[in-house]
């Protein structure tokens, strides 16, 4: 996966694990975890978009 601009999630603090995102040209979003950067998981913008308003709902994780 080289070539790609992978990007730190603005969620991730210094200490912890990081979560990165990428989009490739063809406009898939690739994820990885800094503990396990050999595994990458694909999506597209709808399906993360589900995602996070899912994360997101009222109780479910307390988001700063």
């Amino acid at each position: 996966m080289t070539g790609l601009n992978w990007q730190k999630s603005t969620y991730s603090e210094e200490a912890s694990s990081r979560v990165y995102l990428a989009a490739t040209p063809a406009g898939t979003i690739l994820l990885r975890e800094s503990d396990a950067p050999e595994a990458v998981l694909k999506t597209d913008t709808r399906q993360l978009g589900a995602l996070i308003a899912t994360l997101r709902s009222p109780g479910l994780i307390p988001f700063p």
